[in-house]
Parts: C-alpha cells; structure tokens; sequence
C-alpha cells in the first residue's frame, strides 16, 4: 500500500533565526507549518550579536521584544583607540533617529533568541524536527513535494529555505549564487576577560598598523572580539597577541573562553529570492556577507517579516497570490544594499590611502547608518508610501501610557486615522482601524507627539506605509486597496 503524503501549509527548511521566525510569523497568521533542522539542537554559543533599532521595533510587533530586552545590553557608541588613547566617539547617527525608542543595538548572543522562538513555537503546537533534513525538494501542481531524511515525503503549498549559504533549498531549483572572496580571514572570539584597559561600553575599532581588531561588549560579563589574521593557520595565542597589539600599552588575558572560530569574508546575493510563488529563500540561503556592521541577522529578520504576512493573506485568500513577487521585488535590492555597505566596510579594515583606517572605519558606519540602525530601509524612492512607520507615545482612554507600535498586529493592516472625524472607507476584513485624536477623549488612543497629524495612513503588517492620504480625500487609500485586493495573477 503505497503511503500518501502528509500536507501541509508550509515547511520551512533551516531553524536558525531566520527559519524559526518564519515559521512563529506563520502560526501567527495560522498556517500550519512544519519547521525542520539537520541539527539536534539549537544554537548554544557564538553566531550572531547584535539586533539593530528596526529588528526591535519589529519583534515589538509580535510580542517578542520584551522577554529579548532585559537580557542583552545596548551598545550605541563606536569609538576609535590608537596611539594609546580614545581619538573618537561617536553615536549621533543614533541619537538623531526619528520614531524610534530604541537608539542603539541590542547586543546579544544569538542562542537567546533561538531558545526564545523554539519556545514560542512549541506552545503553538509546532517544534521544530530536529535531526531531520530535506533530502529532495521539486515544485508540483498546487505546491511543492519534499522528502525527508527520515523518508517521510511532504506535500506542502510553500517551502522556505532559510537553510544558511548552502541551501540545498537554493540548489535543489539551480538558483545561480556566486561567490566572491576577498581574501580576508578573521577570528572570533567570546570571552570573559581581564585587562587593564578601561573598559567602556562601545564598540571600538583599534588602529595599530592597520584597524585589525575590533572589541565589542555583550551581554552578561562577555566581550567578543574580531580580529583579522588573513592566514589560515592561527592559534588563541596568536590571536591575543593581535588583540595586545592593539590595544597597547594595556594587556588583556583570557579568563573564560565561550567561542572561538575563523570565517572567511564571502560576499553573494541569489539571483533569485523567489520561485513560481512557491518557493522563497530568505537570511543567508538568499544573501551572505561580512559581518561588519552587524547586518546579517537583522537583514534576515526583516526578510521573515517582509514575507510571512504576504504568504499568510494569500494563503488565506485575503490577497491574490500577485502579492507574493513584492518579496523579492522589495528584499533584493536590500540586500545587494547591505552586502555593497558591509564590503566596503570590511576592506576599510584592511586597505586606507592616508593610513587612518579605524577612523575611516566609523566614518564609514555613519554614511551607511541607514543600513547600520536598520531605519533607512524603505520600499519605494520617496514620500511616505514604502517608508517605516514612527513610533511615537500615546494615551489610551483608560489613562495608561502606551507607544503607537504596541497597538500594531501582525496579522493585520492597520487604517491609522489622525484626527477626529473617521473616512467613510469601505474596508476589507484584513484592515484594523485605529483613530489616534489630539486630546485626551478623542480617539482609540490620542497623543500630543504624533508626527501624523490630519493625515490617513495604510500601515502594512510589517510597520511600512503602504499608502497616505488626507482626511477629506481618501482616494489614494481606497484605490490602493483596490488595486491590491483586485491584482490578477500574470506570466512571469
């Protein structure tokens, strides 16, 4: 008797950051999802550090945020060391964020938040399958067909591969992913340390002959350092004899070792995100880079945002199923953004014309502060449609303070109308309205800071505008929403 396949909505291959919150986006939405992973387990140390102002503000959406706060530490200072002292500090591209009330990085271990998300999926009836991968994976009518190591066979109407930088999702379709490798090797390291040098709580890059090693604080008592060995041989002592260099005349000895690891600078972008509206990569199965910058993670995480309400609604027949090319036409060109700005970044540690490299360094990092604090990140060339959301404080009317984004949903469009009088709208089922008036009474809520004022605005799920418009003339709204709910599907 032959075995019929087991269906599903969508299987999410890979339960790194990225996979775990497609997979927790889509129970939210209520797709039944099966996450799988080849490990036995997840993430314990090393990885990932830091989560920028845009990746908060989007984990504040789903409730995530807060259990994530109290355990890292924020960081939004970076500082140049050379000659024996600070020469610099800066942090204004921080300071000077608009609709954002968190002006700095999180930094924290990326087990933090995989143990956080493993969690939350197991409450809602879908851990992750571990020790279990995909062996074969092809499009079918309807969907697609995937089978597992374990010889289980899946029929599922979508499969996201957020299966690292060698996806086999990505290869399993020929998805061209070339490689460039500049020939930069660093080392990692994460460690409890002891040292004279006064310690502060910034990201320093230190100038020595070049800008090799860069210090950046971690939550709890740890410290990780990055230093670049360009040889493919070296030992820990090798590599804190570089980090002594470059700290002189201070020393630093290890007193706990968390991790430590090597990688390789590779730079690539797939060239394609997306398939036949069936199959998606996102985080590094779609993009690889340097980590200068700290762009990795939180480009992924953005990547899980932008997609999961858009296969949520078509999935659920509130879209048509158009919605889904948006993805890739909205995340490539973010991330051939983010690997531009980490490439120059990573080669400012290395090559300087006037010798100054750790100073060229952060000058670098504000330049590219858009990308860096995740807050220039915008779908569309210019006005309000396509831009982030602000965040801004608001009263509700049982007197208690809250901020605008608490009032967000994640499985919804947002009407946001600031003013007193409603827009007579027809609105389909997928859009909430929130009225936001001028003093205390007026309103679901009402705020005396809103940067809104007398305006409409269409908010996606993931807190980008989708579309503006006056109190008086609706139109631009109403023929938005058309035009969204009406797109026929076309040949690619």
């Amino acid at each position: 008797m032959t075995t019929q396949p087991d269906k599903i909505g969508v299987l999410v291959v890979g339960a790194g950051p990225v996979g775990l919150l497609c997979a927790f986006l889509g129970r939210l939405h209520g797709l039944n999802v099966l996450i799988v992973d080849k490990s036995s387990g997840p993430t314990v140390v090393g990885r990932a550090d830091a989560l920028n102002a845009r990746s908060q503000q989007l984990l504040e959406i789903v409730d995530v945020h807060a259990e994530l706060y109290p355990h890292g530490k924020a960081v939004n200072t970076s500082s140049v060391w050379a000659d024996g002292k600070f020469v610099s500090r800066q942090s204004t591209w921080w300071e000077e964020l608009q609709g954002c009330f968190h002006k700095h990085f999180l930094m924290l271990g990326q087990s933090n938040i995989e143990a956080l998300l493993v969690r939350k999926l197991a409450e809602l009836d879908s851990p992750v399958r571990r020790d279990t991968s995909v062996v074969a994976v092809e499009a079918v009518d309807g969907g697609c067909r995937s089978t597992l190591s374990t010889g289980e066979v899946i029929e599922s109407r979508f499969v996201i591969g957020a299966d690292g930088s060698r996806s086999l999702v990505r290869t399993a379709f020929g998805i061209p992913f070339e490689i460039t490798r500049p020939e930069i090797i660093w080392a990692v390291l994460d460690a409890v340390v002891d040292t004279d040098f006064p310690k502060v709580p910034d990201i320093i890059v230190f100038q020595a002959e070049t800008s090799d090693v860069a210090w950046i604080p971690r939550e709890r008592d740890l410290d990780r350092f990055y230093i670049r060995m360009d040889v493919k041989e070296f030992t820990l002592d090798d590599v804190v004899a570089r980090i002594n260099r470059a700290m002189h005349p201070h020393k630093l000895t290890l007193r706990e070792v968390d991790w430590f690891s090597q990688f390789s600078v590779k730079e690539s972008v797939a060239e394609r995100f997306s398939l036949d509206d069936k199959v998606f990569l996102a985080g590094d199965a779609a993009h690889i880079h340097s980590v200068n910058g700290g762009q990795g993670l939180n480009t992924g995480l953005s990547d899980a945002f932008n997609l999961m309400w858009k296969i949520g609604m078509a999935a659920g027949s509130d879209l048509p199923r158009d919605i889904l090319r948006t993805y890739e036409q909205e995340r490539k060109p973010v991330a051939l953004s983010v690997v531009q700005a980490s490439g120059v970044l990573v080669r400012a540690t290395k090559y300087s014309d006037n010798g100054t490299h750790a100073v060229d360094y952060v000058k670098i990092l504000e330049r590219r502060s858009g990308y860096i604090t995740g807050m220039g990140i915008r779908y569309g060339e210019d006005g309000l449609a396509g831009s982030r959301f602000f965040d801004f404080r608001v009263q509700n009317r049982d007197g208690s303070e809250s901020r605008i984004y608490s009032l967000l949903d994640y499985r919804y469009f947002t009407l946001l109308v600031f003013g007193d009088e409603l827009p007579h709208l027809d609105l389909p089922l997928f859009v909430r309205v929130i009225q936001v008036g001028d003093a205390p009474g007026k309103g679901d809520c009402w705020s005396d800071d809103c940067p809104y004022s007398n305006q409409v605005l269409l908010v996606r799920p993931d807190s980008y505008i989708a579309a503006r418009s006056s109190i008086a003339d609706t139109a631009p709204i109403a023929d938005y929403l058309h035009a969204l709910t009406t797109a026929r599907e076309t040949a690619r």
